[in-house]
């Protein structure tokens, strides 16, 4: 009786370990992309793209341009570096630009955004401005001069850790994207 309740548990143990789920991707397109890793450079490669499911929110739009026509942002995955980043759709439709998937956001140390547990539009005309210095140091509202703040032309893109406190803005800065650092 022992052997066979051995037997039994045995092979409930080995059936579970090959049990396996597998989700599928759903893929939105294949697209030809403009990955932007810094404001000057533009890297074209061929990908799959995907919507993000890690995200709860992974589409807002904004007027990132100041044209009055809302840009769609999404986070997105890259099949191929297996890495989340922003697609940015303008509305007229002639330009889709790529944040992260596996490239340097902004020369600010990171390639991707599967940290952001906040993905909102930072409204146009906020009163922003980077409050880390140069050592990494987060600094009181007092310690920031008036100079360095910044009124946001347009709507800006806010992305930020949920719970360990860090993130930022980015926003268009005479026609180049741009970061402000928040916490």
């Amino acid at each position: 009786m022992k052997i066979r309740i051995l037997l039994l548990l045995s092979l409930i143990a080995v059936s579970c370990k090959n049990e396996t789920k597998t989700e599928t991707p759903q893929v939105t397109q294949k697209d030809t992309i403009q990955i932007a890793p810094e404001p000057e450079t533009k890297v074209a490669e061929t990908d799959t793209i995907i919507i993000s499911k890690k995200h709860k929110i992974n589409q807002i739009v904004c007027d990132l341009d100041g044209d009055g026509k809302n840009e769609t942002v999404e986070i997105v995955r890259s099949t191929n570096s297996d890495k989340s980043g922003l697609r940015i759709t303008y509305e007229n439709g002639k330009r889709t630009d790529y944040l992260g998937l596996g490239h340097n956001v902004l020369n600010q140390g990171f390639d991707e955004i599967d940290w952001a547990g906040i993905f909102e539009k930072a409204p146009k005309g906020e009163i922003v401005w980077n409050n880390v210095n140069d050592d990494g140091e987060i600094m009181g509202d007092e310690e920031i001069k008036e100079e360095d703040k910044i009124k946001l032309p347009n709507d800006g893109i806010f992305i930020h850790a949920e719970e360990s406190c860090g993130g930022g803005i980015i926003y268009l800065k005479n026609g180049k994207y741009d970061w402000i650092q928040q916490e």
